[in-house]
């Protein structure tokens, strides 16, 4: 099988309202969309979701890189994916959300010749998986709006962002759990917002209200005051701006940094990395979460996939398409309420809407 043509979209998708975390905000899922094709008539897909405050990363540099490893990709075998990967990481050692995106793509085309859904290729089976959903920075007034929401409908646990001030974040959660009572667990996330002072002073005040863990509460290269935070708290610690790749799991193991690891296949440069990170964790006792950045449902399909194959991952952050105004996908994963379930369909099993495409820009390369 041969790699005949590659066509990028600039896949823009508008939010229902802007989203803000202590890094920005962004008013629309800008995203770039991957279609590989092959000499025999199979087609992958990928999407990758560029937020340029966390990877480094935007659309436009993203599409740029995508030319590139466009033209790397033509004439290669697809089912080759530790061979396209590397050709790819070797050439552009960053981009890890443009990377992604290809390597979603191959592993689309790879389990569909193999006539097998991709959690199924990927060694797992079906199991049963649930999405918390995400509060944004705003009043503890609208943020207790928005929680009270969310339980209403049945959420398993609530993720709340934070990462401002020690008093207005203890103040949210305060309200919120006010509001809300003591059963719904509370999962927290600072996004590098704080210090190691506001973070120790924060988990403190925090720390009898079913706080099920931070997420990244300091700046991603500070991995001895993830350390020393992770010492002084009762909350347990998250990585997830600090993970990128393998070689940041060896060494958040190594210093033994934090209790649980978020994996986002648009941080880390897809499946094949992911799959690597898992291990390195799986193996130091270290349970994960798959979480997301603005996808839409292709993509978190793709993540639910990879959540269903490996035992080791816990927790599921993949509501990123429940703030999009509009979902041009068909198939996919679908939501009862917060439960998660997978198509059966070889592949991602998750189709793009033609009509959505028309109106993307395209660019193909052969």
């Amino acid at each position: 099988m041969k790699i005949t043509q590659i066509a990028l979209y600039r896949f823009d998708i508008p939010l229902k309202a802007p989203i803000a975390i202590s890094l920005g905000t962004i008013e629309n899922a800008r995203n770039i969309l991957v279609e590989i094709q092959t000499d025999e008539h199979i087609t992958g897909w990928g999407e990758g979701s560029p937020f340029w405050m966390i990877v480094g990363e935007t659309q436009a540099s993203g599409l740029a890189a995508a030319d590139d490893m466009a033209r790397l990709l033509i004439g290669r075998d697809p089912l080759d994916i530790e061979g396209c990967i590397n050709a790819l990481t070797r050439y552009l050692p960053g981009h890890p959300t443009t990377r992604s995106a290809f390597d979603m793509a191959l592993y689309d085309i790879a389990s569909k010749a193999a006539r097998m859904p991709l959690y199924q290729f990927l060694g797992g089976s079906k199991r049963p998986l649930v999405t918390d959903e995400t509060i944004y920075i705003n009043t503890p007034e609208r943020m207790v709006e928005d929680a009270m929401r969310i339980q209403e409908k049945g959420a398993d646990a609530i993720k709340v962002k934070l990462g401002t001030t020690l008093q207005d974040d203890i103040r949210r959660i305060e309200a919120i759990r006010k509001a809300i009572g003591d059963s719904t667990p509370i999962r927290t996330d600072a996004n590098q917002g704080w210090d190691v002072v506001t973070a120790s002073g924060v988990l403190r005040a925090i720390g009898n209200w079913n706080v099920q863990y931070c997420e990244q509460p300091i700046k991603r290269h500070d991995i001895a005051g993830l350390r020393q935070i992770r010492q002084l708290s009762t909350v347990p610690i998250m990585a997830d701006e600090s993970l990128f790749d393998s070689t940041d799991a060896i060494r958040l193991v190594r210093e033994e940094a934090v209790d649980y690891f978020n994996i986002k296949l648009s941080k880390s440069g897809g499946i094949f990395e992911a799959l690597k990170i898992n291990a390195i964790a799986e193996a130091a006792g270290i349970p994960c979460m798959i979480g997301c950045m603005s996808e839409s449902r292709l993509a978190l399909t793709a993540n639910a996939h990879f959540a269903a194959a490996r035992q080791n991952v816990r927790f599921c952050d993949l509501d990123g398409c429940f703030e999009h105004a509009h979902d041009p996908i068909y198939g996919g994963i679908t939501y009862n309420g917060y439960q998660i379930t997978l198509p059966d369909t070889p592949g991602i099993g998750a189709e793009v809407d033609s009509a959505f495409l028309a109106k993307s820009e395209r660019m193909t390369i052969s």
